[in-house]
C-alpha cells in the first residue's frame, strides 16, 4: 500500500504533491526514500508484522521515540504535539505506520495526553498487563510492531467505555485527504 495525496500535504518538512507521486510511481526508489523519511522503520501501513531487534530499533528511532515506544516510557503530560491537536485525519504508529486511531474518536480527557474512545480496527492495537510504577494498568501496543503507545482505561461512558490515553511521541498524523490505495 502507499498513500495518494489529493492536495499538497506536509509531513514535518516534506511536501508531497500529485506530481511527485507520479514520479514515485515511475521510480519506486524515490517512494522508498519518502516512506523512510516519514516512518523511519520503513513501510507505510502493511498488514504484515514488523519484527526488528532492539538494536535495530535503537539505531533507526530518535532517542526520545525509542525511550517511549521500545522501553515503555511516558512523555510528561501537556507536552506532546497531539494532546490538543484538532485536525481531521488518522493517527498512525510512529514506528511502523500502522493505522491506530481516527480523529473522530479523539476527545479532551483533561489528562494532558491525546485520548481516544476507539481504535480504527482490530488490526490496530493489542494490550497487555503493565505492572510497572507500583500499579497495575493495561498497556496498549501497536499490533504490527509491538511499539508501546500508552494505556487504556475503562472509565468512559458507552458505547466503548474506554479511554485510550496515548503518548504523542508514539504517533504520527496523516491529515484528511490522504487516501490509502493498493499499489
Amino acid at each position: 500500500y502507499y498513500y495518494i495525496i489529493n492536495d499538497k500535504s506536509v509531513f514535518d518538512n516534506l511536501i508531497i504533491s500529485p506530481d511527485l507521486l507520479y514520479v514515485c510511481d515511475a521510480f519506486p526508489d524515490i517512494l522508498r526514500i519518502i516512506q523512510s523519511s516519514i516512518f523511519p522503520a520503513g513501510g507505510i501501513m502493511s498488514e504484515d508484522r514488523m519484527l526488528k531487534s532492539d538494536s535495530e530499533w535503537k539505531r533507526i528511532l530518535p532517542p526520545d521515540v525509542y525511550r517511549v515506544t521500545r522501553q515503555n516510557g511516558t512523555e510528561p503530560p501537556f507536552t506532546g504535539k497531539y494532546h490538543d491537536y484538532k485536525e481531521k485525519g488518522i493517527y498512525v504508529c510512529a514506528n511502523c505506520g500502522n493505522e491506530l486511531f481516527s480523529s473522530k474518536a479523539k476527545f479532551d480527557s483533561g489528562t494532558g495526553w491525546p485520548s481516544f474512545t476507539a481504535v480504527v480496527s482490530e488490526k490496530s492495537v493489542k494490550s497487555e498487563v503493565d505492572e510497572t510504577g507500583g500499579m497495575v494498568r493495561t498497556a496498549v501496543l501497536c499490533k504490527r510492531c509491538d511499539a508501546h503507545l500508552g494505556h487504556v482505561f475503562s472509565d468512559r461512558p458507552p458505547p466503548t467505555g474506554l479511554r485510550y490515553c496515548m503518548n504523542s511521541i508514539a504517533l504520527n498524523f496523516i491529515p484528511h485527504g490522504v487516501i490509502k490505495t493498493p499499489r
